[in-house]
């Protein structure tokens, strides 16, 4: 399927590896122009490299914290116009919320509510005008099934799944969607860190680990950032345009309801 969105601008955020890059890959095969961003800038003209690489696309390294406001107006400069947003970061740490303070809160909703919003703000507007948009928040499965250890990525992602269920209906009629991606287990970094930590607290092997976790999925395996990515695409193209303010749940089908 040709997914129509060839010449396209798109920014990606925290897309050096994992998901977001996962995002970013699927999107320069279809022929779109991508701009990434990422704090380590090694990695990120790395990646940046190897997409074009791949795809012949144009890919553009953005280096910055897309959490701060430097971050984003660093790659807002580059791509003042985009037609797709993809919207990313990494989340916070787990733990027991009497232990939370303040700070640790306002840390969790900037970095996980409040700077999706701020780059939809900056961009939405440009994307009406043209009557071409496509907004994808990356968050998380447990914005549909808590889990009670990452209160802090629970509530900040809860509400900005939120604020774009009221915002991706006001847009939608000049053809701007906004919808969310929502992972469960897959295969990165993030993934392989907290089967690190399980193997450091028991002594078992990470690998025995890593497959017992596999096996307990009903897909019986760990979702990869390729799949990931070829979904965020979809959502991005110009066949879906009557979809707004989902969430795309893809866990392999962990979260036992029908809705």
């Amino acid at each position: 399927m040709d997914l129509g969105i060839t010449g396209r601008r798109a920014i990606v955020c925290a897309a050096s590896k994992g998901l977001g890059r996962g995002c970013a890959q699927a999107l320069a095969a279809e022929g779109v122009e991508v701009w990434i961003t990422a704090r380590t800038a090694s990695t990120l003209e790395e990646t940046a490299a190897a997409i074009r690489s791949d795809t012949g696309a144009r890919v553009t390294a953005v280096p910055g914290d897309i959490t701060t406001p430097e971050g984003r107006a660093a790659v807002l400069a580059a791509c003042p116009d985009p037609d797709i947003l993809v919207n990313n970061a990494g989340g916070p740490p787990p733990g027991d919320f009497r232990e939370w303070t303040l700070d640790d809160w306002n840390a969790a909703l900037n970095a996980n509510m409040l700077t999706a919003i701020e780059l939809i703000r900056a961009t939405v507007d440009g994307m009406m005008e043209r009557e071409f948009g496509r907004v994808v928040n990356i968050t998380s499965a447990a914005v549909k099934s808590p889990i009670d250890i990452l209160g802090l990525s629970n509530g900040a992602r809860a509400g900005l799944t939120g604020f774009v269920a009221g915002v991706a209906r006001k847009t939608v009629r000049r053809n701007v969607t906004i919808n969310g991606l929502l992972p469960g287990p897959f295969e990165t970094d993030r993934l392989n860190s907290t089967f690190v930590a399980r193997s450091n607290a028991t002594g078992r092997p990470v690998e025995e680990l890593k497959a017992e976790g596999a096996a307990a999925n009903p897909a019986g395996r760990f979702g990869t950032a390729e799949e990931f990515g070829h979904a965020c695409a979809f959502l991005c193209s110009a066949h879906a345009g009557f979809i707004t303010g989902q969430n795309l749940l893809m866990d392999g089908g962990s979260f036992p309801g029908t809705l």
